[in-house]
């Protein structure tokens, strides 16, 4: 689990497609970043041909997260630094959390006097409002349907059905 605070329950989901638009970004993108472990579905992945990823409102944070990052001119390396920064860090106050970068690194702020203190050495160029960020998200969510997580696929349910 990356957050530890109270937001939404980890037992729903969205399908790629809606997680994916939900963040801004393209499926290819969501399939890539899953691959490559820089974002995986927490609550169901893929499993073969025909299954559906169901991805947390969490992830879906940190897609939109990338996505900000991405955006302005943060490289891919530096950004799986900063979402490994964050699942270390066990953050329980996303509201109060700032990421800031400098362009080339990516630096977590907890409070107003890290972000001052950054800022104050020259290293802060922009910052992302974590808290911004995820009331966006669930303003965004409100459009796309929910789903349960299934004990089995679709595909594997079809197959049980075909056989019964």
């Amino acid at each position: 689990m990356l957050f530890t605070d109270g937001l939404p329950s980890q037992d729903i989901g969205y399908r790629g497609a809606s997680a994916a638009a939900a963040a801004g970004i393209s499926y290819r993108q969501l399939d890539y970043w899953d691959r490559t472990g820089l974002v995986i579905p927490s609550i169901q992945t893929a499993t073969g041909s025909g299954s559906q990823r169901l991805y947390s409102f969490r992830d879906i944070l940190v897609l939109k997260l990338v996505k900000r990052l991405l955006d302005t001119g943060v490289s891919l390396q530096q950004i799986r630094l900063a979402v490994e920064q964050l699942r270390a860090s066990g953050i329980s106050d996303l509201t109060n959390t700032t990421l800031m970068s400098d362009g080339a690194r990516v630096y977590l702020c907890t409070s107003q006097d890290e972000v001052i203190d950054l800022l104050g050495q020259g290293q802060g160029v922009f910052g992302i409002a974590v808290g911004r960020v995820l009331r966006e998200v669930e303003a965004t969510l409100v459009d796309f349907a929910a789903e349960e997580a299934a004990v089995q696929d679709e595909l594997a349910a079809r197959r049980a059905r075909k056989i019964s």
